[in-house]
């Protein structure tokens, strides 16, 4: 259905635009919605009917997958090794399982139910996995295939699973529960066997208490027939599988928390809650040959050490050439409560304790071997913290550990905001790693890695991508995100710019963040140029310039007053500043640039004009890399913090850097190092504000907009900048530094800044909270988890009634561009987009030296153009298209080393590239500008201004993130709604093209993390360890499978050693042990239905589509037609098998009755 405007906005376009008309009918109906309303003529004045732009992008090309998850497992909880793989599997909380191999390879799958994953086992050599989760499931993996599925899980309902043991090369899982009871399940057809170990049979009969749940399980090195099953009592029971006995029983007063077999099968060693190890042997079980407590202090009157805490897991690994190893976890004695988690490696005499930086979940010790009964030779231990994953090498005696490979550093502080390139110049990537491969650590071993597993290519997938990380101690870090990797390239630390804070000092500071004061909030990279912009939360701005070179420089530091301005009561003062100061004071004085003075001009504990942070004022040295050109610093006005950064925007060609909080903009010149523009945001509307607000009203109530953003409650105060209307005279806003302007002693306040200081002592810092999706990011340090949650579930209509509220109004969007300022303009000028809280768009324009020799002398013009545009909503995002509708990148400077060793340095002109794609050269007498706020997305026609298109992307909701980005060879908008809802809209048409539910958004975090870059794909923090890619584009749906790594290699099992006669002779069982014939139906019998209920898998059907095609389709496709005929047959025979035994059972019975009934006469019936 078609839906025009009443203002009839498309005016010529309607007869010859049909895909107008999908534009406007989807968005259009309302005055908001349908066009804008500005002053300077109604759109549509200059409609003229112009060439439909041929759209190539349809639906088709659109879907949605998960593509690979970086980082470390989030909430870890168990760990298992595939020794002939060379896999490693992680089990977490959330109940998902990381599988590692070789760097390339690494899988992530999620159980469905969300259960804490208990416990691993790998079917070794097998390619598959067993996993047990707290809802008391068993679930087999396939790892066979590219993303690995369940084939079959096995719910048990009436008893709790609490440890799971699979003895190499066998296909009979044992499975201990809370009652102590042992069941045994086929892994292949994952049926529970109808052999069980009872409790009450495994202990003595004159034993009166319950042994507690089974918390160990192992069969015997020495013969498979006899099972060692730990009860957390103390009690230990060897049972004889085949005689279905008790062999051994041995008892300890202390808790058991884990068993470890000698490879001999002899002796075994147990652990337990006293921090105690006992080591047993077979021939002797009444009580352990020898106890130790290895970190327990010894007592001078030969009584028994002091008890130390619990030995959480020992493992027992023997070597042919040298002492065994006994690693364990805990067992340090209580009186050292600072003491970190540690490992403890006892080898011979030598007891070595390695102290980590978390608390220990798990650790496993890799062997050369993986049969139990043969020398173990450990060569590495596998230690899985709650936040880290280290691998220790047992070969050396200092033990150093691997160097690791995988990308699981990224949480080493918690990341605030994130940013994806993808297609960015090939070069930057090798210079980024030569730059970062010279802060390499030291100390690491020599060896591979030892966990070197499966195999990867690097697929069709070429282009280079880059993904940068914000962190809460000021760090940032550059990633290699090229085909589905992850690897480290350039960390840069920015709080090295600063002082370091001194401790003690409190509330003197003038810090508006207590807690991570460098925390990174935005980031703004030019690729080409490679200028590099940090926003960061104690609001300042420090720009970067790349180079290769070591210097030793000072750092440039400006600082800028932005305030909001309401006048309304003025104290009685004796002087009142006028509000343009002489122009002396407003001349920058550049010996005040290097370093920031920090001078307090008040009096009491008033603070004014003085930044948060204090910039190193001595020569410092920067490595090559990233080196601070400029710090640009928000100061404190009158006693109030400086509002956080809100909007960032930098661009090289132009060298201006701007950015906006809810008070209003600055812009600053970085190469001449000076402040262009500091306004309040009413300010730079001038008399061009379609809602004629007032910037003096007094305000009664300081009740904020629903949509507009509060970042703190502080009072408004006194504006001291010179352009109070940007109109009023020929200079349009030209302003210079506001470093050197002195203090006022007389000080303005509204009424309600009476109230709010009443509310609040002085100088204490306010409380902030995040409304609007534009800025909720700058508001996350900072934030309590309650606020977090309340920020979602808040109203957020910005309709146009709110502005009488309060005028409020924060920048959340900025953009440089070549673009048509006004309306009648004839050619593209230099211009800054300015996007509110209220959905206005503002163009300054920018006066540049005409030639670049003047760049760093004559002064650079900025004034508001009066061209005012609005949207429903506060304004996310700008993009422009030329007349052909081809994505034009803003202007840049092609990078130069700035210390290059060159001697023409200073002579060499800056090479500008204005227009990009070079194609577009000729502009075109028109371009397309692209707005998207957090409700609507608008496409106008410049210079004609006209709304061409409008789509109302939601009413409900709003989004998080919109982008405008290029996928194959052709542009769209790609937003991300609260609501979790993935849409791409056609460009410039806004049509509709993806819309799918795709990610509920349950955690600030993945708001503030979203991002999505071109060719099709997006990345957010799933949780706060790790990064979820994902991508939008169906080329990459269809062609990942090929990007993915492989699991299963096929690998040689290794021969087991020859144990020579006598030692087969007298070492062991001689007979052998045939599991199938004591376990199978036939011996065993059948268990309790009601015990445990059988589940098939959807790993079937997953393995179709990972194999879809070819012979390999095919096969994959016929094995599990067989393995579904093999179930119905299965199912058939169960049923058979019961017919045939009610009818034995009949048949017996009736013989019976014939018997009895055989030698008597009629009447004795």
């Amino acid at each position: 259905m078609k839906k025009f405007n009443f203002r009839k906005v498309l005016d010529g376009l309607t007869a010859s635009s049909p895909s107008g008309s999908s534009g406007g009918g989807s968005g259009g109906g309302s005055g908001a919605g349908g066009g804008s309303v500005h002053p300077g003529g109604t759109a549509g004045a200059a409609g003229t009917p112009r060439d439909e732009i041929q759209e190539t992008l349809t639906s088709d090309y659109f879907q949605i997958c998960k593509t690979v998850r970086h980082g470390f497992p989030y909430l870890p909880t168990a760990l298992a090794f595939d020794p002939v793989q060379k896999i490693l599997a992680i089990g977490t909380r959330t109940g998902a399982i990381r599988i590692l191999g070789r760097p390339g390879v690494d899988c992530y799958c999620q159980h469905e139910s969300g259960a804490a994953v208990l416990q691993l086992q790998f079917l070794i050599n097998e390619g598959a996995l067993v996993s047990a989760s707290a809802d008391d499931a068993l679930h087999l993996w396939n790892l066979r295939q590219k993303r690995p599925a369940i084939l079959h899980s096995l719910k048990f309902n009436r008893e709790r699973i609490t440890y799971c043991h699979l003895p190499f090369q066998s296909k009979w899982l044992y499975v201990g529960t809370e009652r102590g009871n042992t069941h045994i399940v086929n892994i292949e057809s994952f049926i529970l066997s109808g052999y069980v170990i009872m409790w009450n049979k495994a202990i003595e009969l004159s034993t009166k208490t319950h042994p507690g749940p089974v918390v160990h399980l192992s069969d015997s090195p020495r013969d498979e027939g006899k099972l060692l099953i730990g009860y957390e009592n103390g009690t230990v029971v060897l049972w004889d599988l085949r005689s279905k006995r008790a062999d051994l029983r041995a008892y300890y007063d202390e808790a058991i928390h884990s068993v470890a077999w000698h490879h001999e099968g002899k002796q075994f060693m147990c652990s337990h809650s006293d921090g105690s190890l006992t080591l047993w042997n077979l021939k002797s079980p009444n009580r352990p040959f020898q106890t130790t407590i290895p970190h327990g202090k010894i007592q001078r009157d030969g009584k028994k050490p002091e008890s130390c805490k619990p030995i959480l897991k020992v493992e027992y690994k023997t070597c042919k050439s040298s002492e065994p190893f006994v690693i364990f976890s805990g067992g340090l004695s209580y009186d050292k409560a600072c003491r970190r988690p540690s490992l403890t490696i006892m080898h011979g005499k030598a007891i070595t304790v390695l102290e980590m930086d978390h608390p220990i979940v798990d650790f496993l010790t890799l062997c050369e071997t993986p049969y139990p009964n043969e020398f173990q030779e450990p060569y590495a231990v596998v230690v899985l913290l709650e936040k880290d994953l280290i691998v220790v090498d047992l070969t050396q005696s200092n033990f150093p550990i691997f160097e690791n490979p995988y990308p699981i550093d990224i949480h080493e502080s918690p990341v605030t905001c994130t940013e994806y390139f993808a297609d960015c110049p090939p070069d930057l990537i090798p210079v980024l790693y030569s730059v970062g491969a010279k802060h390499k650590k030291q100390g690491y071993s020599n060896k591979e890695w030892p966990i070197s597993g499966g195999a990867w290519n690097l697929g069709a997938q070429t282009y280079p991508e880059i993904i940068i990380t914000g962190h809460a101690d000021g760090s940032v870090k550059f990633w290699d995100a090229s085909a589905i990797t992850l690897q480290m390239l350039y960390k840069l630390k920015t709080s090295k710019v600063f002082e370091k804070q001194k401790t003690g000092e409190g509330k003197a500071t003038a810090e508006i963040v207590e807690e991570d004061p460098f925390a990174v909030q935005m980031m703004h990279w030019c690729p080409e140029s490679r200028i590099f912009c940090v926003a960061g939360v104690s609001a300042y701005v420090i720009v970067y310039r790349f180079s290769k070179h070591e210097v030793n420089t000072e750092i440039s530091s400006l600082e800028v007053r932005l305030q909001y301005e309401v006048e309304d009561i003025i104290t009685p003062e004796p002087e009142i500043i006028p509000p343009f100061p002489d122009a002396s004071s407003q001349l920058p004085s550049l010996k005040s640039l290097s370093g920031s003075t920090n001078t307090v001009a008040c009096e009491g504990t008033m603070k004014d004009s003085i930044p948060c942070l204090s910039v190193k004022t001595r020569p410092v040295r920067m490595p090559p890399g990233y080196q601070a050109d400029l710090v640009i610093q928000l100061v404190w006005v009158d006693g109030e913090p400086p509002q956080q950064i809100t909007s960032l925007a930098v661009n090289s060609a132009y060298g201006l850097v701007a950015f906006g909080n809810c008070n209003g903009l600055a812009v600053v010149d970085f190469m001449q190092k000076t402040v262009l523009l500091s306004m309040g945001t009413l300010d730079l509307y001038g008399s061009s504000d379609p809602y004629q607000r007032q910037p003096r009203s007094p305000r009664k109530s300081k009740q904020f907009a629903a949509g507009l953003t509060e970042l703190s409650d502080s009072p408004v105060s006194l504006e001291l900048e010179r352009c109070k209307s940007p109109t009023s005279d020929h200079v349009n806003g030209h302003c210079t530094s506001p470093t050197s302007q002195s203090c006022s002693s007389g000080k303005r306040l509204s009424s309600a800044d009476v109230s709010k200081a009443n509310r609040r002592g002085p100088g204490r810092p306010p409380f902030r909270k995040a409304q609007s999706a534009a800025c909720m990011e700058i508001s996350l340090p900072v934030t309590t988890e309650e606020n977090r949650e309340n920020s979602f579930s808040r109203s957020r209509s910005s309709s146009v009634s709110s502005i009488d509220r309060d005028s409020k109004e924060a920048i959340t969007a900025l953009y440089f561009m070549e673009s048509f300022a006004r309306k009648n303009d004839s050619a593209v000028s230099s211009c800054l987009w300015v996007g509110t809280g209220l959905g206005m768009v503002l163009i300054l324009s920018l006066n540049l030296p005409a030639s670049d020799d003047l760049r760093h002398s004559e002064p650079v013009m900025v004034s508001p153009s009066g061209t005012v545009l609005t949207l429903k909503g506060p304004v996310l995002t700008f993009a422009c298209l030329d007349c052909m509708g081809t994505l034009t990148h803003p202007p840049y400077e092609v990078w130069r080393d700035p210390h290059s060793a060159d001697d023409g340095e200073k002579t060499r002109k800056r090479k500008l590239v204005m227009h990009s794609p070079s194609s577009s050269q000729d502009m075109g007498d028109h371009q397309f500008a692209v707005i998207c706020s957090e409700k609507q997305a608008k496409v106008f026609s410049l210079p004609s201004q006209t709304c061409l298109y409008v789509h109302n992307i939601t009413e409900t909701s709003f989004l998080l993130r919109a982008d405008v980005v290029t996928l194959c060879n052709s542009v769209c908008l790609a937003c991300f709604c609260a609501n979790g809802h993935i849409m791409t809209l056609s460009l410039p048409s806004l049509r509709p093209l993806l819309d799918i539910n795709y990610l509920p958004v349950t955690d600030m975090r993945i708001a503030r993390t979203f991002c999505f870059t071109n060719e099709g794909q997006a990345l957010y923090l799933s949780s706060p360890t790790e990064i979820q890619r994902l991508t939008y584009s169906q080329e990459m749906c269809d062609n990942l499978q090929d990007m993915l790594g492989d699991l299963f290699t096929p690998v040689e099992t290794p021969e087991a050693q020859n144990r020579g006669f006598l030692k087969g002779l007298f070492g062991g069982s001689g007979q052998a042990f045939d599991r199938e014939e004591l376990f199978g139906e036939a011996t065993a019998g059948k268990a309790s239905r009601s015990l445990a209920q059988h589940i098939p898998g959807s790993g079937g059907i997953e393995g179709v589509r990972g194999a879809a095609g070819g012979v390999i389709g095919d096969l994959t496709r016929a094995r599990i037609a067989l393995d579904e005929r093999g179930q119905k047959l299965g199912e058939l025979d169960e049923r058979t098998a019961s017919m045939m035994a009610s009818a034995e059972a009949f048949s017996k019975h009736a013989h019976e009755v014939m018997l009895k009934y055989k030698d008597k006469k009629w009447y004795q019936f």
